[in-house]
C-alpha cells in the first residue's frame, strides 16, 4: 500500500487561498512595500532602521503579505501598499512584448500568486496587472506544457528553474499525465475497478429485492 507522510494540497486560485497549502503559506510571507498613513503606537520595534518606541505616520517599510492584508482598510486608511517593481508600467511592457523569455523564479517565485492577491488593494493599476498577468500565463502556458511532455525521462532542472510555482505545478502534472498515458499504452496501468460507492449501491439494491 502506498503511504505518504505528507499529501499536497493545491494552492488556492486567483485572489482566493488555501491556508492548509504549503504554497499559499509561503506566499502570504512575501514581503509588500508599504507606507503607514497613521502612528503605529508600541511597534517601533518593527521599523529596524529606525530606534523610537513609535512607528511615524509616513515611514516606508515592509511587511509580509498577511499582516498587510489584515491591517489595510478602504475606509480608514491605516496604511498604504505600494506595487511591486515585477508589477509596475516598465515590466508589464516587458511581459506583454514576449513572456516568454522572462525568469519569473527570479522575479517571484510567486509572481502569479502575489500578483492576485495585489488586487485586494486598491490602486488604479489594477486593471492593467490583471490584464498583464492573464496574458503572461496564457503566452508561456503552451511553451510550459509542450516542454512537459517532450522532456520525459530526462533532467529538466534548466527547464523548470525559469518556471513560476504555479507553472512547476502545471509542469508536473504534465508529465504525470503523460508517464499515466504512456503506462496505460504498455498495458501496465492498474486494472479499472469499480468505485466503493457502486459496489455498496449495487449491495443495498440487492438486499432489497432479495426475500
Amino acid at each position: 500500500m502506498d503511504t505518504q507522510s505528507y499529501v499536497p494540497v493545491q494552492p488556492g486560485v486567483g485572489m482566493e487561498e488555501n491556508f492548509l497549502s504549503l504554497d499559499d503559506i509561503l506566499l502570504s510571507h512575501e514581503r509588500l512595500p508599504i507606507r503607514t498613513e497613521c502612528i503605529f503606537p508600541r511597534l517601533g520595534f518593527l521599523e529596524k532602521s529606525g530606534d523610537t518606541q513609535d512607528i511615524p505616520e509616513g515611514t516606508k517599510m515592509e511587511l509580509p503579505l498577511w499582516l498587510t492584508k489584515g491591517l489595510y482598510e478602504r475606509k480608514k486608511k491605516v496604511l498604504s501598499v505600494e506595487l511591486p517593481k515585477v508589477y509596475r508600467e516598465g515590466w508589464r511592457t516587458v511581459f506583454n512584448a514576449d513572456p516568454k523569455v522572462v525568469d519569473l523564479h527570479k522575479m517571484g517565485p510567486y509572481y502569479y500568486g502575489l500578483g492576485s492577491q495585489m488586487l485586494h488593494f486598491d490602486s488604479p493599476e489594477n486593471l492593467e496587472i490583471a490584464q498583464t498577468l492573464l496574458q503572461t500565463f496564457i503566452g508561456r502556458f503552451r511553451r510550459t506544457m509542450d516542454s512537459s511532455q517532450n522532456a520525459y525521462n530526462e533532467d529538466t532542472s534548466v527547464l523548470v528553474e525559469r518556471l513560476d510555482c504555479l507553472e512547476k505545478n502545471l509542469f508536473r502534472s504534465g508529465q504525470s499525465g503523460l508517464h499515466g498515458f504512456q503506462s496505460w499504452e504498455k498495458g501496465q496501468a492498474s486494472q479499472l475497478t469499480a468505485s466503493s460507492l457502486v459496489l455498496n449501491y449495487r449491495k443495498r439494491k440487492l438486499a432489497d429485492v432479495q426475500p
